[in-house]
């Protein structure tokens, strides 16, 4: 795990984008730039209705279209411009990307099996190993506390780089399966200083309980 030199604390709310027409369907987006669906669209108002008594120095997005979109709803909330940081990037997914998981297990079964085992070095052939992901998003990380030391933050995200940071914050190892729900538009509070990545708090989605919603993942 990486350290930041500063003792101060750098607080960064991670949001995942709205729901997008891919998510309902299970197929696997990586670097594929889809848009927001309408229920997407409603949830990035709801949240940024929901920030907003948040004060954030800063706001970042990954520079992918449905993260785009939804940070600048928050952003106009606040009055201010969204930075792009393409460390935020979701993981690329090489030949999955397009596709469901079980037409992945249908069509490349001997990719699906390193899929499934969450290989730390297997790529999709064309793509993003999460070993080389996970160093990706945690440079990006890294390189937002440095920028923005002691300050409060939003960066608008995917569910990928919001499985790193919580591995990272919670010591969960990269290759375990993922026992927890990334859902679209909630709101996860992080802190990082000298002694680490912290989390502390995960999934506050009340805001979206009047906007319809798929399943998460």
């Amino acid at each position: 795990m990486k350290h930041v030199s500063k003792q101060i604390a750098t607080r960064i709310c991670i949001i995942r984008h709205g729901e997008t027409d891919w998510n309902v369907e299970k197929r696997i987006q990586g670097h594929t730039d889809v848009p927001l669906n309408e229920t997407g669209r409603a949830q990035a108002l709801a949240m940024a209705f929901n920030a907003a008594h948040q004060r954030f120095h800063a706001i970042y997005s990954s520079d992918l279209a449905r993260t785009v979109e939804t940070a600048r709803v928050l952003a106009l909330r606040e009055e201010q411009d969204v930075k792009l940081l393409p460390q935020l990037r979701e993981r690329h997914f090489g030949i999955f990307q397009g596709i469901t998981a079980g037409q992945g297990a249908e069509l490349y079964p001997a990719a699906y099996a390193h899929y499934v085992a969450r290989d730390l070095d297997y790529d999709f052939e064309t793509g993003e190993s999460l070993g080389q992901f996970s160093e990706r998003v945690a440079d990006g990380i890294d390189w937002l506390v440095r920028h923005h030391s002691g300050q409060t933050i939003a960066a608008v995200s995917h569910s990928g780089v919001l499985d790193i940071v919580y591995r990272r914050a919670t010591g969960r190892p990269l290759h375990t399966p993922r026992d927890f729900t990334i859902p679209n538009c909630a709101l996860n509070w992080f802190h990082f200083d000298s002694q680490g990545w912290h989390l502390e708090a995960w999934g506050d989605r009340h805001h979206l309980q009047d906007v319809l919603m798929e399943p998460p993942e």
